[in-house]
């Protein structure tokens, strides 16, 4: 009973508020001059839910019958224009409000930079077309009735025009949008991030700055992975706690995402170092559910440039870009051979047959190669200890282009280039005689951060020099051994000389641990046996490995110096037991200098549980690796 009264005495009231005669108005005491008075009705009054208090899923709405406006003949050659003098020649003939205005300034604009690509500088020269800035006069009048939308298209365009600060429509609609920034939607204010996150206007930054704080503030709306990736692009201007948002909505949309939404996520992660390891998972395992034709070259670069800065590992979608990226490899251009190439170097991962087809390409190509793309490639090799099948033919090219030009190159550079030829065993006395001389030395000094990784590397090439090429003119007077006793030893390197230790026992003098060698390199343990494998004093011996030298007496025939070599999980390459390039290096340049070599692999140590089971271990090794010296 009382749902049919509410029901009725709203349709009453909304009935007689239509219309109040002159007479009720009088009797209001209103002043005469004031005429008659009309009460306007609220637009939600006609919006009445008739329902009676028994009946609770019954529900009737009383609506309006509003009409939706005739699109009119400007709109309709608006939509149809294909030429930008089509949109001045619609908008003389027919006019419009400042809506209408708006949409034909945007469809200007777009039209513009399909046809011609850029604006010529008409406000620079002030030959603006008089249509052209009627319609800038129309939109600057009446801003205020310009749909958000529009608005914000309509400010773009005129970041795209490049029309100057001080213009007055600039001017109106950069207040009018500072005016609507909370009324704008998420997506209207991811763009005019996404617009103008390169302005450097102070009314622009205003604008962008504004617009940040409102995602912020309503990050929970973004319900799209456009904007997600749209707004993380732009890294550089996000603040770290909105970034870490849309982190968290991208980890909640990232089925939605497609692959150029994965590749734009990924990238901008990579530029500002942002190792987000749940969110690269996430778009990872849905970028491998994509079809064949959505993996694109430009895809598979810059995903494998972002896996390789943000040394994020992912196996799947490594071997799915291998295989997809092998039969193209023909058609690559050379940087994109040297950039691919590079980036599975820094992960640490040798996909042999892709490498293989790399060093083909430049067997194929290397005219299209500059020199420093090929000191990257030759770089890429050595950290990976990967020899081409096609050595010779691949080398040959190699040192026609080094030969005359590497001396001309950064002394940076050209060490990293040479220490590389050192570790692929091509560098010849003409390469390293230039950078072991006191000069080269002196160019690397004025970088006092970078200068101990290569005083190392500068004394491996010395060593190179001097252990495989003996009697070249060499002197490491002038590089400085560095200490190892500063560093402290990894688990594997200190539990394998405390085992070492257990072996030797009270014999201490038979073993020196941490050993720092005149090559750069340093030895976990370093021990000399007699033919029958018995420890001896390692003090009396001389040393030339050692900066002092060691002792007095000369190594007997039939004694062996043995090195033993922790192997971290770091020294190999990514799922695979081949050492890196930079330990095959120091391998064999311990055993030039006459070593052997016992290597203590960390995959076989982390198997031993007790102490007797490691002394058994490296028992068996020694007498292994003396067998197999012996058997040489």
């Amino acid at each position: 009973m009382a749902g049919h009264l509410l029901c009725r005495y709203a349709r009453l009231i909304c009935r007689s508020s239509s219309q109040v005669p002159a007479a009720a108005a009088a009797a209001t005491r209103l002043p005469s001059h004031a005429g008659p008075a009309e009460v306007k009705r609220m637009r939600g009054w006609p919006l009445i839910t008739e329902r009676l208090m028994s009946e609770r899923t019954r529900a009737t709405l009383v609506e309006y019958n509003q009409k939706t406006p005739t699109p009119s003949r400007l709109d309709e050659l608006l939509e149809k224009a294909t030429e930008p003098e089509d949109v001045l020649v619609a908008w003389a003939k027919q006019g419009g409000n400042s809506s209408q205005a708006a949409d034909a300034l945007v469809q200007w604009t777009r039209l513009m930079l399909v046809t011609k690509g850029m604006f010529p500088e008409q406000f620079s020269k002030g030959t603006i077309d008089s249509r052209l800035l009627n319609i800038m006069a129309t939109v600057s009048k009446q801003v205020s009735s310009v749909w958000n939308s529009t608005l914000v298209s309509v400010l773009r365009s005129l970041w795209v025009m490049a029309v100057p600060p001080t213009h007055p429509l600039l001017c109106s609609v950069q207040m009018e949008v500072l005016w609507r920034v909370r009324r704008l939607t998420y997506r209207q204010l991811g763009h005019l991030v996404e617009w103008g996150a390169a302005r450097k206007e102070q009314q622009d930054v205003a604008i962008v700055n504004a617009a940040l704080k409102q995602l912020e503030l309503r990050w929970t709306e973004i319900a799209d992975a456009k904007t997600i990736s749209a707004l993380m692009s732009q890294g550089a201007r996000m603040p770290p706690t909105l970034m870490d948002k849309l982190e968290d909505k991208a980890l909640e949309l990232a089925q939605s995402f497609s692959t150029e939404e994965i590749r734009k996520v990924c990238v901008s992660l990579a530029a500002q170092g942002r190792r987000c390891v749940s969110l690269l998972r996430a778009l990872s395992y849905h970028l491998l559910q994509k079809p064949s034709a959505e993996f694109t070259t430009q895809l598979m670069m810059d995903m494998a440039f972002a896996y390789g800065k943000l040394n994020f590992h992912h196996s799947q979608v490594l071997q799915r870009m291998a295989s997809e990226l092998l039969p193209r490899t023909p058609e690559l251009s050379s940087i994109d051979v040297t950039r691919f190439a590079k980036s599975l170097g820094f992960l640490k991962w040798l996909h042999i047959p892709l490498f293989e087809s790399f060093a083909e390409h430049y067997t194929a190509n290397s005219d299209n190669y500059s020199t420093l793309l090929v000191c990257n490639l030759l770089m890429t090799f050595a950290r990976l200890g990967f020899q081409p099948s096609n050595g010779e033919q691949f080398y040959n090219k190699v040192h026609l282009v080094l030969q005359d030009s590497l001396c001309k190159q950064d002394p940076f550079l050209q060490t990293d280039v040479v220490w590389s030829l050192c570790v692929l065993q091509q560098a010849t006395p003409s390469y390293l005689l230039p950078v072991t001389q006191t000069s080269h030395t002196r160019k690397l000094s004025g970088a006092p951060a970078r200068m101990e990784n290569y005083r190392l590397k500068l004394l491996h090439i010395a060593a190179t020099l001097q252990l495989e090429y003996p009697g070249s003119p060499t002197s490491l007077a002038h590089l400085s051994v560095p200490s190892n006793s500063s560093r402290l030893p990894s688990v594997l390197q200190r539990s394998l000389r405390e085992s070492l230790q257990g072996l030797v026992g009270v014999k201490t003098e038979a073993l020196r641990t941490g050993v720092d060698t005149v090559y750069g390199w340093t030895i976990d343990g370093e021990m000399v046996v007699d033919c029958d494998n018995k420890l001896m004093d390692i003090s009396q011996f001389k040393a030339p490995h050692l900066p002092s030298g060691g002792g007095d007496e000369a190594l007997p025939v039939g004694v062996h110096r043995l090195a033993f070599m922790a192997w971290e999980f770091p020294n190999f390459g990514y799922k695979s037991k081949q050492l890196l390039g930079r330990f095959t290096l120091m391998k064999r340049h311990l055993q030039l200098a006459g070593f052997i070599i016992v290597q203590v692999p960390f995959y076989e140590w982390l198997e031993l549980k007790t102490e007797w089971q490691k002394l058994a271990y490296l028992k068996d090794k020694m007498g292994k690796a003396v067998a197999e010296e012996m058997a040489k």
